[in-house]
């Protein structure tokens, strides 16, 4: 159950890393958002070598995710109020 849980939420962090990719380069948060993108890589990579391996995850690699994953959704948001509205 928890190996499923992991790979819901694996799949939930590739697809947030493919929406940092797609902010936009003028955005104020284009810069900060590639640094916490690479971060976020780098901890999928690292669970999946895990689970690949079946070795047991830590709870601190997890929290890692969730927290890469909670500034991830918070720099979307914020990238998202810089666009303007038009009716």
């Amino acid at each position: 159950m928890e190996s499923e849980n992991t790979e819901k939420r694996l799949s939930q962090a590739r697809e947030l890393v493919h929406k940092l990719e797609r902010i936009s380069a003028d955005s104020t948060w284009a810069h900060l958002s590639s640094g916490y993108r690479g971060s976020l890589w780098r901890a999928i990579e690292r669970l999946e070598r895990s689970l690949a391996d079946q070795m047991p995850l830590t709870g601190q690699e997890l929290e890692r995710l969730e927290l890469l994953m909670e500034k991830g959704y918070e720099l979307l948001y914020r990238a998202a109020r810089e666009i303007p509205y038009r009716p």
